[in-house]
């Protein structure tokens, strides 16, 4: 089997056994990028040099021994708004187009640690605002199952790099879906950890109280794998839990669901909801219920409010975050200015691009003297709310499942002109983020078109080796896993 066909967990056996050497794996994967990243456009930046020069260290200092960390070795895309020390950190936008951190996010530092291999970092939606990675100011990048299909956002290129095979796993971030709903579109496993448990410190910030680092990978084994490597406590950020970290693996174990009990909550089948996702998640449901699991039916009554909610949220913290960009600090500065009032207005004109513009402005208005009580403030008092819904379901089951998206991949430039119909396909997460939930999306079946369909599992908070546990057995339990995009 070629080397890029093979999940993360196998391709980490075959190096640890010394079956293939680190360079070998990186020329497998360039090969591959070469022959699919044209149509894909997964990449904002390549580092093959780089990688192969790690690679060929790397296989140097480990001649004759081979015990290795997990993620030794392993080629890993990043999602273009992680700090990367000496490698382009765009955020997919001309703000930051020449930007070159001079540090790592706290989750690269840990795999350094690990002798990780970067590949390059993948496109976004700007500053992972969006739902379709066409907000990126480097163009678009699409969906491998069917290239005239959005990869969804803002972690598309991550996705999309993942389903076709031009990594072996990626991390994105995830501020109200952006790892789950492009999972769900491209047909791989996202994983949003508990808000606290992966460090932030590093990511760029969009909206800070819902931002999350996450992995995208190929099955439930490597989001386990992956997801260990980068937990954990961070003194660097003040968000971050003082909790030990599990052992992910270990939850796999378990083949069945006997014992858990499994929330559906109605509001998430109301109107609105594709027919074709509809009966994947119901049938996902099913089989849920065949492996042991006890099936109830919920209320999340505040789910209604959710877009609403997150929309003054985060454009609100978008607004105080995306501050500054001011032409001074760091990143893009327009020329020909005549005064300071002229370089501010003029870098974050020719800056920003106007999803950003959008989500600026909207944040402002909602933090303005007038409106802040109205807007912002009674917006935290609904989060409350949602986050007290959650808790008292939890009452009474383990799980909730879900559908993550409303619809399967909707093609390029079809929401584009329509901003609310764009927000609307993140409905069914956007509530996780609120609430700082642990949930994860996997692929549960295809449209009558082709495109993959995702089931999400959302669990209570730093539980996420019961949503692993859950997610693998019903990974185990069907093929969907196994299939393939054909880039053509």
């Amino acid at each position: 089997m070629s080397l890029h066909k093979l999940s993360l967990c196998e391709l980490q056996k075959k190096f640890t056994a010394g079956e293939v050497t680190a360079t070998e794996i990186v020329r497998a994967y360039f090969l591959r990028i070469g022959q699919v990243e044209p149509k894909v456009k997964a990449y904002v930046s390549q580092t093959k040099e780089a990688a192969l020069a790690q690679a060929s260290a790397l296989d140097e200092r480990l001649k004759g021994w081979r015990k290795t960390k997990p993620m030794t070795g392993m080629p890993l895309a990043i999602k273009d708004n992680l700090c990367t020390e000496g490698v382009r950190t765009t955020c997919s936008s001309r703000m930051l187009q020449q930007f070159i951190p001079p540090y790592d996010a706290t989750v690269i530092a840990k795999l350094r640690d690990q002798d990780y291999i970067l590949l390059g970092k993948a496109n976004l939606d700007e500053f992972a605002m969006g739902s379709s990675t066409e907000h990126s100011a480097f163009g678009p990048s699409r969906n491998p199952w069917n290239l005239q299909h959005v990869p969804g956002g803002s972690s598309g290129g991550a996705a999309a790099a993942v389903a076709a095979d031009e990594c072996v796993a990626a991390l994105g971030s995830d501020t109200g879906g952006s790892i789950r709903q492009p999972a769900a579109f491209c047909g791989v496993v996202g994983l949003k950890p508990t808000y606290g448990r992966v460090s932030r410190y590093g990511l760029v910030a969009f909206a800070s109280s819902l931002d999350q680092v996450g992995p995208i990978t190929k099955d439930v084994p490597d989001a386990a794998l992956l997801l260990g490597a980068i937990a954990g406590h961070d003194p660097l950020d003040s968000t971050s839990a003082d909790l030990p970290v599990p052992d992910y693996m270990k939850a796999l174990k378990k083949k069945d669901l006997k014992k858990l009990n499994v929330g559906v909550p109605v509001e998430y089948f109301a109107d609105g909801l594709d027919p074709e996702v509809e009966s994947s998640v119901r049938a996902a449901i099913d089989e849920l219920k065949s492996l042991g699991g006890t099936i109830k039916e919920i209320h999340l009554p505040r789910t209604d409010a959710a877009v609403a909610v997150y929309y003054v949220i985060a454009t609100a913290e978008a607004s105080s975050n995306l501050a500054r960009y001011d032409g001074v600090k760091f990143g893009l500065r327009a020329k020909e200015t005549k005064d300071l009032l002229d370089l501010y207005m003029k870098t974050r004109q020719e800056g920003f691009g106007p999803e950003v513009k959008r989500r600026i402005m909207l944040g402002t208005y909602a933090l303005s003297a007038g409106y802040y009580d109205a807007y912002y403030g009674k917006a935290q008092a609904v989060r409350t709310l949602i986050c007290e819904d959650f808790r008292a379901a939890f009452k009474d089951v383990d799980l909730i499942v879900t559908p993550v998206t409303p619809t399967p991949a909707f093609k390029l430039g079809e929401k584009s002109e329509d901003p609310l119909q764009m927000y609307l396909s993140d409905i069914y997460t956007i509530s996780v983020n609120l609430a700082g939930l642990p949930a994860i999306a996997v692929p549960c079946g295809f449209s009558k078109a082709g495109l993959p369909i995702g089931v999400q599992l959302i669990g209570r908070p730093f539980e996420e080796e019961t949503l692993l546990r859950a997610a693998h057995a019903y990974e185990q339990s069907t093929q969907w896993h196994l299939k393939k995009a054909i880039v053509r």
